[in-house]
């Protein structure tokens, strides 16, 4: 039995200013934008070219044996491109506050791309602070 990852919940505060910022900013594509239930609101979008999507939602209570993650708390989502000084252009176009590309050195973070595959980064946060990592890979995931 195959275990996919296909959505990532996002802590947000504001649905509309969340949606905007990862479809406009991002480019990511809208896949939904409904009320499931009185007053619970999903807006589920998707990276181009990934099979996992993100969900932002509001008025929707923890799952059961969960907790609820306060906007801005969510850290370590990463996103992989095959050109990150093209994805950081793009981004910067967009008006995402994206910061340098960098890789780890031998001093820890440099700015630059890396000279070894892999090992070429830049991050953003969206408006809540919900932080977000893209690294430059070798080749599409199909290829790999």
């Amino acid at each position: 039995m195959n275990w996919t990852l296909e959505v990532v919940n996002i802590p947000v505060t504001d649905l509309d200013r969340a949606r905007d910022f990862y479809a406009q900013g991002c480019g990511f594509q809208v896949d939904v934008d409904t009320e499931v239930a009185p007053g619970v609101r999903i807006v589920q979008l998707t990276p181009p070219g990934s099979r996992c999507s993100i969900a932002l939602s509001s008025g929707m209570p923890p799952a059961p044996g969960t907790s609820a993650t306060p906007p801005g708390s969510l850290h370590g989502l990463q996103l992989c491109v095959t050109d990150i000084e093209a994805a950081h252009a793009e981004l910067l176009s967009r008006g995402v506050p994206a910061g340098p590309v960098q890789h780890l050195g031998p001093t820890g973070w440099t700015e630059g791309k890396g000279d070894q595959t892999w090992n070429s980064f830049l991050t953003f946060k969206d408006p809540d602070g919900n932080g977000w990592t893209v690294q430059e890979v070798p080749s599409e995931l199909s290829e790999r």
